[in-house]
């Protein structure tokens, strides 16, 4: 009887089945968050006014 406990107990403590879901998962949610911050801070003024600039400087060079 004891035996089989252990033998199950070591089969629930090692059966990773599922951890390739939730890796995935975690993944995916922090990339999200990732290009949320990203899109929040390029769209911003600061942002698109230096973008801008440099746009525009770099298509009125003379020469």
């Amino acid at each position: 009887m004891i035996q089989k406990i252990r033998a199950r107990l070591t089969v629930v403590v090692v059966d990773e089945t599922g951890m390739s879901t939730v890796e995935y998962a975690i993944g995916t949610i922090a990339a999200a968050a990732f290009g949320a911050i990203l899109y929040t801070v390029v769209t911003g003024d600061s942002i698109v006014g230096a973008l801008t600039n440099i746009i525009t400087r770099a298509l009125n060079t003379s020469v």
